[in-house]
């Protein structure tokens, strides 16, 4: 089934009302285990969107953080991003045929649950985080990007990026950080966990390498589509090492956090 056809057999997930629950999972993988996993990569994708309460589905490569770019993939570190309908909905997941399958190959596991502040831009042509309505918070919160680069763009996009990722490495209050993609080439983006809103808007907005990068996109072209959100962390569940969290960050970051 094609994107478009799929997007037209299910209900929009492009409402005003905000999801109650994002969640994060990220699995840890051998390298033996590499055949399997891009086994599950082929496979589950439509199973995930097709798991009851389940808005929005996507299955994820990861990179290491380390420069963003195409070398920079991770091939024992996969993951799923889901929008779903209800808490009660995502409890189910561990249990569903997608989570019992990636618990099998998987050494080591991580998830994070979510709550959307704001989200801008669209993701295959949803807004599956809807229109959030903010809100005061006071602890960690993520930062997702998602870009599906131009081809002809790609290699000035993938030339600009190691100034900023080198700064991110190094930014008071990043906890973790690494890169999604959908596909090795092109499909990408960030997650960067951070521990507290005013860290991270300090480093999107003011440091010169992200800043500079920020004021260059729009005529840059880089983006055929692109998407940014924040959301609350509201807890951690498994092993943070999963995630590249840093050792200072420590378990009373996010409340009710369990290691």
């Amino acid at each position: 089934m094609s994107e478009r056809s799929e997007r037209a057999s299910r209900p929009s997930s492009d409402a005003s009302a905000a999801p109650e629950l994002v969640t994060l999972h990220v699995w840890r993988t051998s390298h033996g285990a590499l055949p399997r996993a891009l086994t599950r990569m082929a496979v589950d994708p439509r199973r995930l969107r097709a798991l009851p309460g389940v808005r929005f589905g996507k299955l994820l490569g990861t990179g290491t953080g380390t420069d963003f770019g195409p070398r920079d993939a991770d091939l024992t570190r996969w993951a799923a991003l889901t929008v779903w309908d209800s808490p009660a909905a995502a409890a189910g997941f561990d249990d569903s045929p997608v989570g019992r399958a990636w618990a099998r190959i998987a050494h080591a596991q991580a998830r994070i649950d979510l709550r959307p502040l704001t989200s801008r831009g669209q993701w295959s042509g949803q807004r599956p985080f809807g229109d959030p309505s903010g809100g005061r918070v006071t602890g960690p919160v993520l930062a997702l990007t998602r870009a599906r680069l131009r081809a002809r763009r790609a290699a000035t996009f993938w030339r600009a990026i190691p100034p900023v990722a080198a700064a991110l490495r190094d930014a008071p209050g990043l906890l973790a950080r690494f890169g999604v993609g959908e596909a090795p080439l092109g499909w990408q983006g960030t997650v960067s966990v951070w521990r507290d809103p005013t860290d991270l808007v300090a480093f999107a907005y003011r440091h010169p390498e992200h800043r500079a990068a920020i004021m260059r996109t729009p005529t840059a072209g880089w983006y055929a589509e692109e998407l940014f959100a924040r959301f609350e962390v509201r807890d951690v569940v498994g092993d943070r090492s999963v995630l590249g969290w840093v050792a200072d960050g420590g378990p009373e970051t996010v409340k009710g956090g369990r290691a």
